[in-house]
C-alpha cells in the first residue's frame, strides 16, 4: 500500500447468530471453506457441544481461554542489514495477535487425526485451553526464537 493514501478503516462485523460475539464470527469466517458459512457454523457449534459433553465446562469460556492461550506476544521478522539477514523480535499488534491465534487454532485442528472436523476442533480447543496442543507449541517456538534473537532487537524499525 502506498504511504500517500489515507488510513484504511476496519470493516464493522456483526456478531454470530448464537452468542452475538464478533470474535466467534471472525473465527467462523476463518473456518469457512469455499464460502460455505452454514457448514462452518455447524462445525463450530457442534465442536462447542462436544466440549460441553467432554468437560462439563461452559464451551464459550473454553473457546475464549483457548484463543487467549494461542495468541502470541512476540514474533520475529527478517531484517536485512549490510548483506546479513537478522531475525528481529518485535511485539505483535493486537489485531495481528487475534488473527494469528485464530489461524493457528484452525490450521492445527485440521491437521489432527480425529474422525470429523468438529471433533478435531473440539480437541484442539480443549488442549489449547489447558496450555498444551500444537497451536500452543507453535506460539512457544516463536517465543523461544524471539528470546534467542533478543540481541538483534536494536535493528527494530
Amino acid at each position: 500500500m502506498s504511504r500517500r493514501r489515507g488510513k484504511v478503516e476496519p470493516r464493522l462485523m456483526e456478531g454470530d447468530p448464537k452468542f452475538n460475539d464478533k470474535i466467534v464470527a471472525k473465527f467462523i469466517n476463518c473456518l469457512m471453506v469455499d464460502g460455505k458459512k452454514s457448514t462452518a457454523q455447524k462445525v463450530f457449534y457442534d465442536a462447542l457441544e462436544l466440549i460441553q459433553q467432554k468437560t462439563g465446562l461452559d464451551p464459550f469460556v473454553v473457546f475464549n481461554e483457548a484463543l487467549e492461550n494461542a495468541k502470541p506476544q512476540v514474533e520475529v521478522k527478517s531484517r536485512r542489514v549490510g548483506g546479513v539477514t537478522y531475525q528481529v523480535p518485535i511485539e505483535v499488534r493486537p489485531e495481528r495477535r487475534m488473527a494469528l491465534g485464530i489461524r493457528w487454532l484452525i490450521r492445527y485442528s485440521r491437521s489432527r487425526n480425529e474422525k470429523s472436523m468438529k471433533s478435531k476442533l473440539a480437541f484442539e480447543l480443549m488442549e489449547a485451553q489447558k496450555g498444551t496442543g500444537s497451536s500452543i507449541k507453535k506460539k512457544e517456538d516463536i517465543r523461544k526464537m524471539a528470546d534467542a534473537n533478543k540481541a538483534f532487537s536494536h535493528y527494530r524499525w
